[in-house]
């Protein structure tokens, strides 16, 4: 038996297969329909529609056949998507160098002929096949061979039509879900911005009405408390900026970066103190990435873990590592850590979390948020471990 070749642009195909979420999906008529008459023209007992997994063959239609997956190794639609132009028909398979000994030519189902037309995306990504089987040596008439291209044809818009109604469910979701965060920054800039506003007032009054000669001890303390209100009136409006700016981060195009520069210039951006130290990766790696939404992630992450740290050494550690279709990171503090209880709720936009170590101050709600944002809209996902006095790790992912 002949193992199947490997596409050159693997990993790319698999990208373009998971961004379309087929796999593992229930059976549904209009592809059944197409694999039944794909039988039926073909004058074949079996006809499938058959996606190439990394490690399996998946049917999300199966006629004449109760098997819904096989190896992908012992798969002949394998070998038909490394020629996407191509209809491949296997006659006799029992004669066949690359399928004579195959389980699947030997044992059940006893695939004798075979004939695959690779499902190709208008981008030109084979993702699998429309192919029928007969348990008999078979030939297909060159009108079989054009009906069967038609129905591949088919299914590969079937396949954009799920694409675009997955799009359209996701901006609507996406609609709502701004809607609501409006009426939560309605609700909050009622009471969180004019809350500081007011106390900012308030202090101006007593100024004028106790202090116009000249500005007492007492004076200089009211000052303060105007300094510490304007600033974190300062901080809320940043953080929301910050986090509206992020859809025009996504507009950025993707762009290569060496690691370890652009990680030192971050870490020159937060500044040098002896009382916090940033550690991170110093091989050089080559990325391509949306060079300012991951700065603005790392930036968020990195300032939370020295913000909100009660150590008298803060150590931040930036972790990096990818897989076939993901840059993965890793940012982990020393601090004071998020209990149980609040690590949910704490990427919600504008939920603070009142913590120990910041004498009871809390932030924004919205730095979290923001990273959550960002990193979702990048295809990836972020999580938190972390156990109270024991710091805290934000793992992320973002899609090559």
């Amino acid at each position: 038996m002949k193992a199947p070749v490997v596409p050159i642009n693997e990993v790319d195909r698999l990208h373009e297969l998971y961004g379309y979420s087929l796999l593992d999906t229930l059976p549904e008529d209009d592809y059944d329909s197409i694999t039944y008459l794909a039988s039926q023209i073909c004058d074949t007992p079996i006809a499938l529609i058959s996606l190439i997994d990394n490690d399996r063959q998946w049917f999300k239609s199966s006629h004449g056949m109760g098997i819904t997956e096989t190896p992908r190794e012992l798969s002949f639609c394998a070998h038909a998507i490394n020629y996407p132009d191509e209809i491949m028909v296997v006659p006799d398979s029992r004669i066949d160098a690359r399928f004579f000994d195959n389980p699947l030519v030997v044992d059940d189902p006893q695939v004798v002929f075979y004939a695959g037309v690779p499902l190709v995306t208008f981008t030109g990504y084979a993702l699998g096949t429309l192919c029928v089987i007969d348990q008999k040596p078979h030939e297909l008439t060159e009108e079989q061979k054009k009906s069967l291209k038609a129905l591949s044809h088919n299914v590969v818009k079937l396949f954009e039509l799920r694409v675009s109604k997955i799009e359209l469910e996701a901006a609507k979701a996406t609609l709502e879900g701004r809607n609501e965060e409006l009426e939560r920054f309605a609700s909050m800039a009622a009471h969180d911005l004019k809350s500081p506003l007011g106390n900012i007032s308030s202090i101006i009054d007593l100024l004028k009405m106790d202090h116009e000669p000249e500005l007492s001890i007492e004076g200089r303390e009211l000052i303060g408390l105007l300094d510490e209100s304007s600033n974190q009136l300062r901080d809320l409006i940043d953080g929301i900026l910050e986090y509206t700016r992020a859809d025009m981060l996504l507009l950025e195009r993707n762009e290569i970066i060496n690691l370890p520069d652009f990680l030192n210039a971050i870490n020159r951006l937060i500044g040098n103190s002896s009382k916090h130290q940033i550690k991170y990766p110093q091989e050089p790696k080559h990325i391509k990435v949306n060079k300012p939404a991951l700065k603005q992630i790392l930036l968020n992450l990195i300032n939370n873990g020295i913000a909100y740290n009660d150590k008298p050494n803060k150590v931040v550690n930036i972790e990096f590592s990818e897989s076939n279709l993901y840059y993965h990171f890793a940012v982990t503090d020393n601090g004071y850590g998020i209990a149980p209880k609040n690590q949910e709720k704490i990427f919600n936009l504008f939920e603070r979390i009142q913590t120990p170590q910041t004498n009871g101050t809390k932030g924004h709600g919205i730095g979290l948020s923001t990273v959550k944002k960002l990193v979702e809209r990048l295809g990836g996902e972020v999580k938190l471990e972390s156990q109270l006095g024991e710091g805290a790790t934000f793992s992320f992912s973002l899609l090559k």
